[in-house]
């Protein structure tokens, strides 16, 4: 699995295995209470492995796997890497209020200009929304970049547990 894509910050990847999805899901269950490296939890046919809370990071990662049943003797694994999800909300909220303020300015800039006036503060401030977008994406870029180690730490935990080669 290859995480040196620089434009996604929250991988996917998708795997086919030859096995029933509740065995898979039970492994995940019963590996819970074999180790303590990790914190794993199901939900149903989602399973959720992250760092326990004394090692997590602001970026530490997590893995949310959805193993779906193809027939009674192969499953698809969706696996999605992400921050914590109270992470990620606030840093969607960040992009979204950062939008929302350049749309507003851009309306203002426009009136201000249909009646004539000086629009430098306006544009000034849409220019300051579009650095400030940057670097939010250049602040996800490097977190994720930052918990590389942990993703492939992640990554390598669920291929012990589903039995797997891992692909190189």
């Amino acid at each position: 699995m290859a995480l040196s894509n620089d434009i996604v910050l929250r991988p996917r990847f998708k795997i086919e295995v030859a096995r029933y999805n509740q065995a898979i899901l039970s492994d995940f269950r019963n590996v819970k209470t074999t180790q303590s490296r990790f914190i794993v939890t199901r939900v149903d046919d989602h399973v959720f492995i992250k760092f326990p809370k004394k090692k997590q990071t602001f970026w530490s990662p997590q893995l949310h796997l959805e193993i779906n049943k193809v027939d009674e003797n192969n499953s698809v694994i969706h696996g999605l890497f992400g921050p914590n999800p109270t992470v990620w909300t606030m840093f969607i909220f960040l992009h979204f209020l950062v939008a929302t303020a350049f749309l507003v300015l851009g309306i203002w800039a426009y009136s201000e200009w249909s009646l004539g006036k000086n629009v430098a503060l306006q544009v000034s401030l849409m220019v300051l929304m579009i650095v400030i977008w940057i670097a939010l994406y250049f602040a996800g870029s490097i977190g994720k970049a930052s918990s590389k180690q942990e993703m492939h730490a992640l990554n390598n935990f669920m291929y012990r547990v589903i039995g797997e080669e891992k692909p190189s």
